[in-house]
């Protein structure tokens, strides 16, 4: 039985633009019939009708392939879970160019831990952006125009900005909001960090 390689895509608003997700599976070799996207879920939900269907697509010899952990999952039960439905299917996941065999002790433990960072940078997007807000308005320091995104999406916009992965263009598009919105929405994580910062006491010598 031929192998075949399974891709998922997803983007957590409609806004979302998932070319740049599907434009990289399909060019490490995914076939068009068996690309799937979810659009407007985030990682957290887990009625995604496109990863059931994508899950059900594999067959034993397999390979299902995401770009980034958190494309799939945002929590390590999550993530857990399905690499456990796939181990149990006798198919690999991979995890843009690294491949994962949750047969190999090895290859289970790197899953594992990478699981978890996807995790913590989520919960540290929303627990920054929620104290970052608060204090900066406590303190009058959140100035301009009102944001355009709701305030989890312009997390999730900073935080690409920061990963160096696309430029504010491609941000733009993805976002379908214009430059200076993206700028805009780094100047103010920037002043939510300043905000916080501020707020930790100097260390001092021993």
């Amino acid at each position: 039985m031929t192998a075949h390689l399974i891709g998922y895509a997803r983007v957590s608003t409609d806004k979302q633009d998932a070319t740049i997700q599907r434009d990289a599976l399909l060019a490490a070799g995914v076939d068009v019939k068996n690309l799937y996207v979810d659009h407007g879920l985030t990682g957290t939900n887990r009625e995604r009708p496109a990863l059931r269907e994508a899950m059900a697509a594999c067959r034993d010899g397999d390979t299902f392939m995401v770009t980034k952990l958190d494309r799939l999952a945002r929590s390590v039960p999550d993530a857990g879970d399905l690499v456990d439905e796939l181990t149990q299917k006798g198919v690999r996941l991979r995890i843009g160019e690294s491949v994962h065999d949750p047969h190999d002790p090895t290859g289970r433990l790197l899953f594992n831990a990478l699981a978890m960072v996807a995790e913590f940078e989520s919960d540290l997007i929303r627990s920054r952006t929620r104290e970052g807000m608060r204090v900066a308005k406590a303190k009058g320091r959140l100035k301009g125009k009102k944001p355009k995104l709701p305030e989890a999406i312009e997390g999730h916009l900073v935080a690409e900005y920061h990963s160096g992965d696309y430029t504010v263009a491609e941000l733009s598009a993805r976002y379908k909001v214009g430059a200076g919105t993206v700028y805009r929405a780094v100047a103010r994580d920037r002043a939510r960090a300043d905000v916080v910062a501020s707020m930790v006491p100097p260390r001092t010598g021993a």
